[in-house]
C-alpha cells in the first residue's frame, strides 16, 4: 500500500532511539523527510540520521531540543522550516519512564515526568498547530501515549501513567479544536516495546510481562511505527481524536 508520504516533512521527538527510532525509520522508508529531535546520545543520533539518508534516499536531520522548554521547541520548528519550508507531521514521542512509589517520590521527579511526558506534548503541539493553521496545512499530529494511560497495573509509575492519561485527553481536546481545519490529531498506545528504556525490566521479568500480553511476546519498535505511518497518511483521513491500542491485546 502506498501511504503517499513521499516528500512530507515529519518531526519525531525522541526520534533517535527506541520506539522513536523505529518511527523515524518507517517514515523515512515511506519517503518522508524526517527531523529527528533528540536531547542525549548525540553521536549515535547523528550516525542514525546518516544511515537513514543513505538507506532510504530521503533528507533527514538531527535537531537538538528539550521538549519541556518552549524556546527549544521554537528553535526546532524554526530550523525545520528553514531547511524544508514546511511541516506536515508531528510525532510527539519523547518521554521518560522512571520508577518510584508515590510516598517516596520527590516532588521534583513528579514535575519532571509531567513536564516532559505531558506538557512537552502540549508545547510542541500548540506551536505546530499554530503553524499549520496559519499556513493552511492539512497535517497530522500523532501522540505516543501508553497502555498505562488507560489502565494501571504495576506500581511505581503513577507520574508516568498520570501524564499519559493526560495525553489521551489532550489528544481528544486538540482534535476537537483543529480537525475542522484538516489537521487530524491521534494517539497510539503501545504496551511493552523492546527499547533501551525498559532493558533492565525485561532482563529481570520478561516472562512475567509476556504472560500479560495475549499475542504472547514483546513488540518491536517497527511494529508500532507502522501504525504511526498509517495515521500520518491520507489513508487515515477519517480518523481523529482517538488513541489506537497497539498493545498486543493488553487492554482487552
Amino acid at each position: 500500500m502506498n501511504l503517499h508520504l513521499q516528500g512530507k516533512v515529519a518531526i519525531v521527538t525522541g526520534g533517535g532511539s527506541g520506539l522513536g527510532a523505529g518511527i523515524s525509520e518507517v517514515l523515512a522508508e515511506e519517503g518522508a523527510h524526517v527531523v529527528v529531535n533528540y536531547i542525549v546520545d548525540e553521536k549515535n543520533v547523528l550516525q542514525f540520521v546518516d544511515d537513514l539518508q543513505t538507506k532510504y534516499r530521503t533528507h533527514c536531520t538531527a535537531l537538538y531540543g528539550d521538549i519541556s522548554k518552549a524556546e527549544d521547541i521554537e528553535q526546532v520548528i524554526a530550523q525545520t522550516l528553514a531547511a524544508y519550508g514546511q511541516i506536515d507531521i508531528l510525532v510527539n514521542n519523547a518521554g521518560i519512564w522512571p520508577t518510584a512509589n508515590i510516598v517516596d517520590m520527590d516532588d521534583a521527579a513528579w514535575r519532571k515526568v509531567i513536564d516532559i511526558n505531558l506538557t512537552g506534548t502540549f508545547l510542541f503541539s500548540k506551536r505546530v498547530a499554530q503553524y499549520m493553521l496559519a499556513s493552511k496545512i492539512k497535517g497530522r499530529i500523532i501522540n505516543t501515549t501508553s497502555k498505562s494511560g488507560f489502565t494501571y497495573s504495576t506500581g511505581g509509575h503513577a507520574h508516568y501513567a498520570s501524564a499519559k492519561a493526560g495525553v489521551i485527553m489532550f489528544t481528544k481536546a486538540l482534535a476537537r479544536e483543529i480537525s475542522p481545519y484538516g489537521i487530524n490529531v491521534t494517539g497510539i498506545a503501545p504496551g511493552m516495546v523492546r527499547t533501551p528504556m525498559n532493558t533492565k525490566e525485561l532482563a529481570v521479568s520478561e516472562a512475567e510481562y509476556v504472560k500479560r500480553i495475549p499475542v504472547g511476546r514483546i513488540s518491536e519498535p517497527r511494529e508500532v511505527a507502522y501504525t504511526v505511518a498509517f495515521l500520518a497518511s491520507d489513508k487515515a483521513d477519517f480518523i481523529t481524536g482517538t488513541t489506537l491500542d497497539v498493545t498486543g491485546g493488553m487492554l482487552i
